[in-house]
């Protein structure tokens, strides 16, 4: 790879692509900088292949890329990423680690060694209408229909009652949605999440994937229920991705959902949204025998282990995530790290619950960090959409996803 041209592959999210492209004239100013860079925006299976299974990390086609937390520990078992104690020595990035959620730096640090700094968060959490809430007609309707107030759901049980009352086809508003299309991803969180906040747990003590547990047949019960449950949901959930339910959400078609954070200030910015000033956010709600969890992963700046440019590179990323460029990142849509930026005035008067972010970050759970999660998390998206698309039981098809993990573990 030429070392004149510093190569960014970039999730593919227009406020990401934007972001970078404003935090790079600075950079390029404040430092002087001749180097010219090239910003490629890749969905999530695309940048996938450039990084772990085309090795372009390794072999020098990309010098920064945007990571997410789910692929991490695979990155830095194979080498595909640089060790960034080295360049923490003589210039570590301003208030560095204390300006961050603990919870934004465990992911990327192994053995002592951190191999990622954060640029975009957000846990999954409720996100709902408030307008639809609080308003007095509806607020008489529901109390006059169920016998019980109408407030933001705290447990399953009340989230399936309130979207089913929210339920209006005709209206073009529907009671909530799922982001159920199979890319390997939101259907492993919506599992995990289904299991959590039941009470169960992904992991044993010696560090084995359990997915037949009876939380889980729990979650994955009521999961098949309300995916094929008309009366409640959107019906195109099944094609839905967490960026299309989003902007359903946006588009004003939905009354409530369990999505990124990221998506409610969204609402705010986005020229397409017709919510702008009615959202609000909470916890996800909880099963009988658990409590509202929020599921956090998170995006990292990592740097290739076969660039050209490192030092260059290094400079950059961290430059990215100062707390004027974090702010940025989170005026453009995305969803800034550093705890400063969520208390920030302006950003607050935009959206007024990115104050509740460090409150979220302290409920929240993550994915394990395995070096074989994508085969892991391909077993447990084949769980799901066994869940939804067949009739067979639910037990059963644990069972079977058990037998075949217990084989990958050994």
């Amino acid at each position: 790879m030429s070392t004149n041209k510093l190569r960014v592959a970039v999730r593919k999210y227009d406020p990401f692509q934007s972001a970078m492209k404003k935090i790079w004239r600075k950079f390029k100013q404040e430092y002087n900088c001749t180097i010219e860079a090239e910003f490629v925006a890749l969905d999530l299976h695309p940048l996938y292949e450039e990084l772990i299974d085309k090795n372009g990390l390794k072999n020098g086609d990309w010098d920064i890329t945007f990571i997410n937390t789910d692929w991490i520990a695979e990155a830095v078992e194979y080498g595909h990423v640089e060790n960034l104690n080295q360049f923490f020595e003589k210039s570590a990035p301003q208030q560095y680690p204390d300006a961050w959620s603990p919870s934004l730096l465990r992911m990327q640090e192994f053995n002592g060694c951190v191999y990622g700094l954060p640029m975009h968060n957000g846990p999954e959490c409720l996100i709902y209408r408030k307008d639809l809430f609080e308003n007095p007609i509806e607020k008489t309707a529901f109390k006059e229909r169920y016998g019980k107030e109408l407030k933001v759901p705290s447990t399953w049980e009340d989230f399936n009652i309130i979207a089913e009352f929210f339920q209006r086809p005709e209206e073009d508003l529907y009671g909530t949605v799922f982001a159920a299309y199979p890319d390997g991803h939101n259907t492993v969180f919506d599992f995990c999440l289904q299991l959590w906040t039941r009470g169960g747990e992904l992991m044993t003590s010696d560090d084995k994937v359990v997915l037949n547990s009876k939380a889980a047949i729990e979650g994955m019960n009521y999961y098949r229920a309300v995916l094929n449950n008309s009366k409640v949901i959107h019906p195109k959930s099944r094609d839905f991705d967490s960026v299309q339910s989003g902007m359903a959400f946006a588009n004003g078609e939905v009354a409530m959902m369990v999505n990124w954070f990221g998506f409610a200030p969204m609402c705010e910015v986005s020229d397409k949204s017709k919510v702008k000033g009615r959202v609000d956010v909470a916890n996800v709600p909880a099963g009988e025998n658990g409590q509202g969890v929020s599921l956090n992963a998170y995006w990292l700046y990592a740097l290739g282990s076969g660039s050209k440019n490192k030092q260059l590179a290094y400079d950059f990323m961290q430059y990215a995530i100062r707390p004027e460029n974090d702010k940025l990142m989170t005026m453009e849509g995305g969803i800034g790290c550093r705890k400063q930026t969520w208390q920030d005035d302006e950003v607050n008067e935009i959206a007024p619950y990115f104050h509740k972010l460090e409150e979220l970050h302290k409920n929240t759970r993550a994915l394990p960090c395995m070096a074989d999660w994508a085969k892991i998390g391909e077993v447990i998206d084949k769980v799901v959409l066994d869940v939804i698309n067949t009739d067979e039981a639910i037990e059963q098809i644990l069972n079977r996803a058990q037998q075949k993990l217990d084989n990958i573990q050994i």
